[in-house]
């Protein structure tokens, strides 16, 4: 299967402008974000191309300098997935396409590698998306996020099969309990990534935004409101800590996590 993976970059985010090029220091010294990100992509084995998809020339110029293949895309793509369909336009011929955000710097190559291969051996899914089994420490994180208004991490529900069944800012599912910090939970937590197929990426940006999307703010959701299967790949974290650049407070706690990643 020839495989593209896309780094969606843009400026102008309304929580955090310019994220892209924020500096997150660790133990290799300072880099921006996107450099982070493009070097998790480039960490993955079995994939053919690697590019950063952006609109914007400061983002382009500055991950042309560190050595990243770039591809310049429109400002009208309104999230990730519809920047990804941008370039699988432009770069035809590949039989999945990934997007690896351009805000998560700590995704571990393997997550990418099971994603393929959950994706590959499920004909009938038209996109699939890694999941990682909350421990009670990261559920809390989550509530306490809510409850201090910041977005957080978004949970994943599935059903038979891995089939997603829906995905919210909220924790779901509700449990009414509280859990140990090592305690292993019911909830997901669902990891940034995508794998297409070819077809549905392709369909995706003439669907109009439905309802749930709009209340969310979460682009996948456009799938499941279209009838599109959705795989949820469970991966392991073994030993690694996975979280998202989406607001500024979110720089110490990547940084600290970058300063205790495992090989």
């Amino acid at each position: 299967m020839k495989t593209l993976i896309a780094i969606p970059a843009r400026y102008a985010s309304a929580r955090y402008p310019g994220k892209p090029l924020a500096v997150l220091r660790g133990p290799d010294g300072e880099k921006t974000l996107i450099r982070r990100s493009w070097e998790a992509a480039m960490a993955v084995t079995g994939t053919d191309r690697v590019v950063v998809a952006t609109d914007d020339a400061r983002i382009a110029d500055h991950a042309e300098a560190f050595g990243a293949e770039v591809v310049m895309t429109s400002s009208d793509a309104r999230n990730g997935t519809e920047r990804c369909a941008e370039v699988a336009a432009i770069l035809p011929g590949y039989d999945i396409i990934v997007n690896l955000q351009g805000d998560a710097p700590l995704t571990p190559a393997w997550f990418v590698q099971d994603l393929l291969a959950g994706l590959t051996g499920d004909p009938q899914a038209d996109i699939a998306t890694p999941v990682l089994r909350c421990d009670g420490r990261a559920v809390a994180g989550f509530l306490a996020d809510r409850r201090a208004g910041r977005v957080g991490g978004t949970t994943a529900v599935f059903g038979a099969g891995g089939r997603a069944l829906y995905f919210s800012k909220e924790v779901i599912p509700y449990t009414g309990r509280d859990y140990a910090p090592d305690e292993q939970t019911p909830v997901f937590h669902h990891v940034g990534v995508y794998a297409y197929r070819p077809a549905a990426l392709a369909a995706y940006p003439a669907w109009p935004i439905g309802p749930l999307e709009t209340l969310e703010g979460l682009e996948q959701l456009r799938f499941l409101e279209n009838g599109r299967n959705v795989l949820c790949v469970e991966v392991q974290a073994r030993g690694r800590a996975f979280w998202e650049l989406n607001n500024p407070s979110d720089v110490p706690v990547i940084e600290a996590m970058l300063a205790a990643a495992r090989p």
